[in-house]
């Protein structure tokens, strides 16, 4: 269900930026050539750590996804 929406991502300057895919994104910052990895956090109450966004060229990109729940 969830596939096909554009996520927020947010760089550590504030900027915002929509897409659906990785590729995307890329485009968007004008880095296309640039390589990805994966940000992570570690939780310290539940000791696991989670992937949170990417980094591509000087920019780290936290991804945010759109909340549905029942009303």
């Amino acid at each position: 269900m969830m596939q096909n929406v554009k996520k927020l991502y947010r760089d550590q300057y504030g900027n915002t930026f929509h897409a659906k895919t990785v590729q995307d994104l890329r485009k968007q910052i004008g880095m296309g050539g640039s390589r990805v990895g994966k940000m992570y956090i570690d939780n310290v109450k539940d000791g696991k750590t989670y992937h949170v966004g990417y980094v591509i060229g000087g920019h780290w990109l936290t991804a945010y996804t759109p909340m549905y729940n029942p009303a």
